[in-house]
């Protein structure tokens, strides 16, 4: 096993001199470069504990890309733009795609020994983002210091957000100093992603007992599932997604607000989207709107016409589908999304010209239950191994004689059922309450019910996630013979 394979298991020593890293950042309220200096020993400290090796190929990224970007601004030109993005395309594929097994085959020679550093896909794009920057000549001067800060800083450095260097820069220049309404937010965000991730993600992928979860039934693909089952899976493996994801940027943007630097949002509700665009800029959001406006909004200026911009739409996509990973079933993924967006374009186009329009209720409806159905179903490409495996699970979606059979234990279907329509009824219950806010004046008791309301709100993880816990655990017990499952694996977008 070579260096670049060397995992160290981050113990308590390397969590204690991080945080008190981080802690002098905090104090050292006259010394930027002291700050600086500080938060970025913490997150090289932070990213080592998962790579002796990983931590050199970080270093020599955000050397290479200063050193770009400095190329750049002394004279911006085409060709050294493409060139860095060349260099930051070769250096990831060597490590995320040179070394993975080639139709069932081990990698060649020593590339099968290599292990891609965690979070590389993340910091590439970091890195891409500050030279497409530097090329439309915005006004960008960080030091050595403040760019490998950028690109390490500990709470992003892993799994993103995908964050820019415009947001991030003038924070790291400033006084470090969380406020009371800064650790406020940061710890209840903390809490809200560790429940999400911790309780909910680990519920739907081991399920209550063993062979009874999200993981179990994908095991089953060979087997024989029925239409319901496919799609119990592929709406829990969403969810699962979802609430394992959106949890951990819950708890990365939590962290970071607990220091006083505020993060771009990952995740607004996109399971309650209307459509697959909204979908898009909901989910993943980082991403997406890197992938729009670093990819589609180029590809689209250079020609005009409708097919072109389809055409980009498709090809954007396909992308987003190989950044996860250069494999049939990502491609697809991706390529299907695109044509769900396509599609969309298309079918607004028609509604336009259309003189019947249905009753905006009933027609919201409809749009967000297909939109839902949609992007559940693509989930299978996404979470099966292979092709086949995919096109197997599809067949039972589209055999109406399936539906009759359930391959799963009841417990699955119910748990699925229940967490699904928690996070239905939990954001249902946030809109209602809103609009009575807005309906009540705040005059008399209204103003205090109003406040107090407010107040609740504000916290509600702090009562909400602890509360949602002990019903959980009262409905197992009351089921009588189950146990929680094994834990499920970990964070699941660090695979990519």
């Amino acid at each position: 096993m070579n260096s670049l394979t060397v995992v160290l298991a981050p113990g308590p020593v390397h969590y204690l001199v991080c945080a008190l890293l981080v802690c002098v950042a905090v104090a050292a309220h006259r010394s930027q470069r002291a700050r600086q200096l500080a938060l970025l020993l913490a997150s090289w400290l932070f990213y080592v504990g998962w790579g002796a090796g990983f931590l050199s190929v970080l270093i020599a990224s955000s050397v290479m890309n200063y050193l770009f970007g400095a190329a750049l601004k002394r004279h911006v030109t085409a060709g050294r733009l493409w060139l860095g993005v060349a260099m930051n395309i070769a250096l990831l594929g060597f490590f995320k795609y040179a070394s993975a097994p080639l139709a069932g085959e081990p990698g060649l020679g020593f590339l099968h020994e290599l292990v891609r550093p965690i979070g590389m896909s993340f910091w590439t794009l970091q890195a891409l983002s500050y030279l497409f920057d530097i090329y439309k000549e915005e006004e960008l001067d960080p030091s050595l210091l403040e760019f490998c800060l950028y690109m390490a800083f500990w709470p992003t450095v892993l799994t993103g957000p995908i964050s820019r260097l415009p947001t991030l820069l003038p924070q790291f220049r400033q006084r470090i100093g969380p406020s009371l309404d800064d650790l406020s937010v940061g710890a209840s965000r903390v809490l809200q992603g560790l429940f999400m991730k911790m309780v909910l993600a680990e519920i739907l992928a081991a399920g209550w007992r063993p062979g009874a979860g999200v993981n179990a039934g994908f095991d089953r693909i060979n087997g024989n599932l029925g239409g319901l089952d496919v799609w119990f899976l592929a709406i829990g493996f969403g969810f699962q997604l979802f609430f394992d994801f959106a949890g951990y940027s819950h708890i990365v943007i939590g962290a970071a607000r607990l220091i006083g630097i505020q993060l771009d949002e990952n995740f607004d509700r996109p399971y309650l989207s209307p459509t697959p665009a909204a979908f898009w800029t909901r989910w993943h959001m980082s991403l997406s709107s890197w992938i729009r406006d670093y990819v589609f909004l180029q590809l689209a200026s250079l020609r005009r016409g409708r097919s072109w911009v389809y055409f980009s739409l498709l090809l954007s996509m396909v992308v987003v589908g190989l950044w996860h990973n250069a494999s049939a079933t990502f491609i697809v993924w991706g390529a299907y999304h695109g044509l769900l967006l396509v599609a969309h374009r298309i079918g607004q186009q028609v509604k336009r010209s259309l003189r019947y329009q249905l009753p905006q209720s009933l027609g919201l409806t409809l749009s967000w239950a297909s939109t839902f159905l949609l992007v559940s179903f693509g989930w299978l490409f996404f979470r099966t191994q292979t092709l086949a495996q995919a096109i197997e699970m599809s067949r039972a979606v589209f055999a109406p004689g399936s539906y009759s059979d359930l391959s799963m234990p009841l417990t699955f279907y119910a748990v699925t059922s229940a967490i699904v329509m928690g996070y239905a009824m939990y954001h249902a219950g946030e809109a209602l309450l809103a609009r009575w806010r807005v309906a009540n004046a705040p005059d008399g008791l209204h103003a205090v019910a109003i406040e107090l309301m407010d107040f609740v709100l504000a916290r509600r993880w702090w009562w909400l996630a602890p509360a949602m816990v002990v019903v959980a655990l009262f409905v197992g017990l009351a089921i009588g013979d189950l146990k929680p499952a094994a834990p499920a694996t970990p964070f699941m977008y660090t695979l990519f």
